[in-house]
Order: structure tokens, then C-alpha cells, then sequence
């Protein structure tokens, strides 16, 4: 088979190679998926510059949390899928459902990478892809999509119609967030800095668009001209965070997220005057990401894929990921 791979003490992306590896077999409980379609999420360039949870990776490892392909063997004991389906992976393969659990998330140099022109996993650590979507869209939602879904639908205070939602960026997660938002009855309001972008956005459905460099203080400004946000998708981190707690509507959560900005925590006490929470979001379940296609399904939706790159060229899928001009999801296919 065919894989590419990060080398241990990678630092960088740009140290991905293209190499061939024995194809693998499935043990008892596992199954052997040949993904034919990937994603690159935010995570994936921290775990190729060794800045990920535990470090530099600590031996060469496959990339990538998000693929989706079909089963061809499965090991003994396997009940749950059969050669031929069409699966994606869960990003936890230990988290099937109830609170989440600390296991090693695909991808991390600790759990297998995706990818891979063939990869084992255990026979619950694959889904099927919705019914409505091909490969390249169902290989967006194992981290970016599930992460969504999460911030908006699960905890105590489950997104209903009518209520609004804050996106932050064009980023997987975000556009993801609008869609699901805009299919569940909720306006959305969506930031970014680029008034292209922007206009992109607004066809996507949001209600409202906010370019944050020309309205610096966006987090006052959706709570004085839009009567605050009930969620906020919070993808930015410490360096946002201040201004989702001025743009919470009375009760509202901040579905807290990312790392993408830095800069000194906020004084919490903001949250006092809306009665507001924070919720801390690492992906989700495979329960929730059944939700996710269920949900998917029944409002027949697709998300915004950006760019597509051969497998070949996942380096060059790397890259434009990572440079100004990607939006929604980067993808590779075979």
C-alpha cells in the first residue's frame, strides 16, 4: 500500500513523504478500509510540527484523523460492517458514546493515520457515511463536522429554531456550523477579515456577515445591532475569547473550541451579566457523529469542500490548507 508519512521529530509538514508500506491485515474486531477520500484539519498541521497534545511524534507516523473509503476485509467477530460498505472514521476510536473519554485520537502518531491507500481500524471506529453525501463530503465531518455538531447539539442547551449562532472564520468547522445552524430554523452571524470571503459566506446562508478588521470590537457589535449571540462557535481561543463573552445573549454558551489566535485570558466575570456558560469541545462520539449523518440525511445537505488535490499531492493539499486562500475544507481524493 501506499502512505504518506511524518518522521519522528517531525517539525513541519513540509517533511511528508510519499512511501509504500505491507498491506495490512485485520485482527479479531477489526476491519481493513481503503479510503479513497481525506481531509486536513487545523490539528493535523500541530501534529506535523510536533506542537500537539504529548509532543513531537516519537516515531514516523500516518497523518490524518479524517478519511472515508470502503471496507474490503474484515477480521474475525465482526458484525457491524461487511466488505463493501462505504464508512468513514470516528476521530476517537475508543469514544463510542457518554462523557469523552482520554484515548488517543486517529492520527496523533498514538492511534493508526488515515492517510493511507489501506488502513486498520476496529470495526467501531468506522460509521457509515450518510447516505445523501459521496466520499469527498463524508471525509469532511469525522473531526471538523462531529466538532460542529457537538458545539451546537449536544450539552444541556441543544441549539433550537430561532435562535442565533455566531461562526467565526471560514474554516471546516465554522462552514460546517452554518450549514447545520441554517438546517435546524437558527440565524447565523459569520466573521472573517475578508469581504470576498464574506460574500461567499453570505451564499452559503448566513443572515449577517462581519469583517472583524473593519469593526475591531465585533463581539459589542453583534450584541448591540443583532441582540447578542445564543451560540458561539469559538475557534479562535484565548485571543477571541474576550470578544464572544461581549456578544452572548442573556443565557447564552460559548461552544469553546480552537487555538487559533493567543493573547491573555479574559476577565471571567463578563459571563455574569448574561447568566452565560463556556463549553469545552474536543470532536465528539461516535454516537454523535451517527447523529451527524442522520441529521445530514434528512435535510439532504453538503458542505463547501474548498480545493481537492490528488493523493499524490497531499503535500501541496498541506499547503494551500494552511495558506490565505483556503476555505471550508481542503480534501484529497484517489
Amino acid at each position: 500500500m501506499r502512505a504518506w508519512l511524518l518522521p519522528e521529530g517531525s517539525d513541519g509538514f513540509d517533511k511528508l513523504s510519499l512511501t509504500e508500506l505491507p498491506d495490512p491485515r485485520a485482527g479479531p474486531g477489526e476491519v481493513v478500509v481503503a479510503p479513497r477520500a481525506w481531509s486536513i484539519n487545523y490539528r493535523d498541521f500541530a501534529v506535523a510540527s510536533g506542537t500537539y497534545f504529548g509532543g513531537a511524534l516519537a516515531q514516523p507516523a500516518v497523518p490524518l484523523s479524517d478519511g472515508a473509503g470502503e471496507v474490503v476485509a474484515v477480521g474475525d467477530g465482526v458484525t457491524s460492517v461487511k466488505v463493501g460498505d462505504k464508512v468513514q472514521s470516528t476521530f476517537f476510536q475508543g469514544w463510542i458514546d457518554g462523557p469523552p473519554k482520554p484515548v488517543p485520537a486517529l492520527g496523533d502518531g498514538k492511534a493508526p493515520g488515515m492517510l493511507a491507500t489501506q488502513v486498520v481500524l476496529h470495526e467501531h471506529g468506522v460509521i457509515p457515511i450518510a447516505r445523501s453525501l459521496g466520499l469527498e463530503q463524508a471525509a469532511c465531518l469525522p473531526c471538523a463536522g462531529v466538532t460542529a455538531w457537538n458545539a451546537l447539539f449536544e450539552g444541556g442547551h441543544p441549539l433550537k429554531p430561532g435562535q442565533q449562532v455566531l461562526v467565526m472564520g471560514t474554516g471546516g468547522v465554522s462552514l460546517i456550523a452554518l450549514k447545520l445552524a441554517k438546517a435546524a430554523g437558527a440565524r447565523v452571524i459569520a466573521t472573517s477579515s475578508s469581504d470576498e470571503k464574506l460574500e461567499r459566506v453570505r451564499a452559503l446562508g448566513a443572515d449577517h456577515v462581519i469583517n472583524y478588521r473593519a469593526i475591531p470590537d465585533w463581539g459589542a457589535y453583534v450584541k448591540n445591532e443583532f441582540g447578542g449571540a445564543d451560540k458561539i462557535v469559538e475557534v479562535g481561543g484565548t485571543g477571541t475569547l474576550a470578544q464572544s463573552m461581549a456578544a452572548c445573549a442573556m443565557l447564552a454558551e460559548i461552544a469553546l473550541i480552537g487555538v487559533l489566535s493567543q493573547g491573555t485570558p479574559p476577565e471571567p466575570r463578563g459571563l455574569m451579566f448574561t447568566g452565560s456558560s463556556i463549553r469545552g469541545i474536543f470532536v465528539g462520539s461516535a454516537r454523535m457523529a451517527r447523529d451527524l449523518n442522520t441529521f445530514v440525511d434528512s435535510h439532504r445537505l453538503t458542505f463547501p469542500v474548498g480545493e481537492t488535490f490528488s493523493f499524490e499531492d497531499a503535500d501541496k493539499a498541506y499547503l494551500h490548507a494552511w495558506g490565505p486562500d483556503s476555505f471550508g475544507k481542503t480534501v484529497i481524493r484517489l
